[in-house]
């Protein structure tokens, strides 16, 4: 590592973390800047969000709110999941930082823009993806308490090893839930919704209403709901007409259309993320897609050029449920 590229603004408690003046990225209370870990030698993000006005004022009267994300994230291992690697609270400067590992390639969002060069993204990539975002999720949706996200979106899902590996971050909103409870606020990315959040009666399964949103915007590069233009509109169309987004219809692939349909369903009939694992849609296979494209002369997930993958399918269901039971078991299968 040069450090004498980058400029040390700032040095962790313990000494171990040091944070650069260049900036990753930033929100209304937040911004992220790129670090270094003097340990394993190895750069790292350091989150810095900053607790002034009104809002910052109660959060601080808040400790169990103030450290949630942090003390969650800490609480979780899994290769799925974003690792917090230390928190701490300036009290002089009222900031929480939070180190976090660093994703290069930033999120899925800006991994898709900057990777499609116009050609969009292939099955085999969205099989790949979807895949692991529901490992994530099952993950969470385990726990005891279960632990709900609540803002599952591409924005918030980060990608490492070229594209090849996702995980799940910003667990901000994330809450948990005990069996048989339901959430009454009202948290999250309208976009990304179910309608039964704003019921003020909802559980896990809104996480899976959103990955089929992710889903979508995978296969059709938009945002869900582009075609509003405010979220009263959006809230009109989710929650009182039940009107799907308008990229949907642009979804040719009948598998993939038909995941995202699933998961759009309504709370009572709408699958798990093991019951979506389950589906041959998301099937290991070493990478390569086991789909063809339902048009017969053209490999195409939707109507404008973005390519799909074509290979003969196989059905290794029941290997892949085999794996998995032994992976819960702690046993790698060679």
């Amino acid at each position: 590592m040069d450090y004498g590229l980058h400029k040390v603004e700032e040095k962790s408690p313990c000494g171990r973390f040091v944070r650069y003046s260049d900036v990753l990225g930033e929100g209304a209370f937040k911004e992220v800047y790129l670090g270094f870990d003097q340990v394993q030698n190895i750069e790292i993000a350091w989150n810095q969000i900053s607790f002034h006005g009104e809002d910052g004022e109660a959060l601080l009267k808040t400790p169990e709110k103030l450290f949630s994300e942090a003390v969650l994230l800490q609480s979780l291992n899994h290769e799925r999941v974003m690792k917090c690697l230390s928190y701490w609270f300036d009290s002089e400067a009222k900031t929480l930082n939070m180190i976090t590992e660093l994703f290069p390639s930033g999120s899925l969002t800006k991994y898709m823009l900057k990777s499609n060069n116009g050609t969009g993204i292939d099955l085999r990539n969205i099989k790949n993806w979807g895949r692991q975002i529901l490992e994530g999720l099952s993950f969470l949706h385990g726990q005891n308490p279960k632990i709900i996200h609540r803002d599952i979106k591409c924005d918030n899902i980060f990608v490492q090893s070229g594209g090849k590996q996702v995980k799940l971050g910003d667990f901000g909103l994330a809450i948990r839930l005990m069996e048989g409870d339901f959430v009454t606020e009202v948290k999250g990315t309208p976009q990304f919704m179910a309608p039964e959040c704003y019921d003020g009666e909802y559980n896990e399964l809104v996480d899976i209403y959103a990955f089929g949103m992710c889903l979508l915007e995978m296969v059709t590069g938009e945002y869900p709901y582009r075609e509003c233009n405010n979220q009263g509109q959006i809230l009109r169309k989710v929650y009182i007409t039940g009107e799907k987004p308008a990229s949907l219809g642009k979804v040719k692939d009948s598998r993939v259309k038909d995941i995202i349909e699933k998961c759009l369903l309504p709370m009572s009939v709408r699958p798990s993320a093991d019951e979506l694992l389950d589906d041959p849609f998301f099937l290991y296979n070493g990478g390569s897609s086991t789909m063809e494209a339902c048009a017969p002369t053209a490999s195409f997930v939707v109507s404008h050029p973005f390519r799909g993958i074509q290979c003969c399918a196989r059905d290794i269901k029941n290997l892949y449920r085999m794996n998995r039971a032994l992976s819960s078991l702690g046993i790698r299968r060679s």
